[in-house]
């Protein structure tokens, strides 16, 4: 023992060398992560590096997964077909019933309200309905009429939102021959294309000997 206040030395480590306590011993993870900045990477000179690395691009989460908060570049983007649009993606619509002599007309509008180019061929198909819904016997036949005459098909790929159309006539009068009274009209793109049913309202539209209509074209027939 050495007295005056002299320093107590503790025998540590191996091979009989004196070292004073705590020297030449890793510091602790507490130490080590108080003494580092935030984001610094450098090494303290025993192969630790210190602080923790800042990777661009991965947000924190639970866990330690990325998140991803929108579709990868060059991802299609999905779209939904209106909600009146058939499957077939073709949908057609009825004009106003016009009146010539003993003969009436409306003009039928195809619109492709779906996702995808629609094949357009040949005619519209129309059937005439009875009060209950019932199909009647009015003969539906393709051709023209004093409207508009007949140019025949014109087969066509229709882009999206694109439209052609069709005259749809029948003599209105007892002068035309034997009628029979329809209460609506079904018609569709195509006979496999989803039809829609429209009322026809006034007593002399309503009477009909047989139907005509034109081929869908882009420009109505003259």
């Amino acid at each position: 023992m050495l007295a005056g206040g002299a320093a107590v030395l503790v025998l540590t480590g191996c091979s009989g060398f004196l070292v004073p306590a705590g020297e030449g011993e890793p510091p602790s993870p507490a130490v080590r992560a108080r003494d580092s900045a935030p984001g610094d990477r450098s090494d303290d000179g025993d192969g630790f590096a210190t602080g923790v690395p800042d990777t661009p691009g991965v947000p924190d989460t639970p866990g330690g997964a990325a998140t991803t908060s929108a579709p990868p570049q060059g991802a299609p983007t999905p779209s939904a077909r209106a909600a009146d649009c058939p499957e077939s993606g073709a949908r057609v619509d009825m004009g106003e019933v016009q009146a010539l002599m003993f003969a009436r007309a409306v003009v039928l509008t195809l619109t492709n309200c779906g996702t995808q180019p629609y094949a357009v061929r040949g005619y519209p198909s129309v059937q005439a309905l009875g009060e209950g819904g019932e199909r009647l016997p009015v003969k539906v036949n393709p051709g023209g009429s004093m409207f508009g005459q007949d140019r025949g098909p014109q087969p066509r790929e229709l882009p999206p939102g694109g439209t052609v159309r069709s005259i749809l006539a029948w003599v209105s009068t007892v002068e035309g021959g034997d009628l029979i009274e329809a209460d609506a009209v079904e018609i569709a793109a195509a006979p496999d294309a989803g039809a829609r049913v429209f009322p026809l309202h006034e007593h002399d539209v309503r009477l009909m000997d047989e139907l005509n209509m034109t081929a869908w074209r882009v420009e109505l027939p003259e």
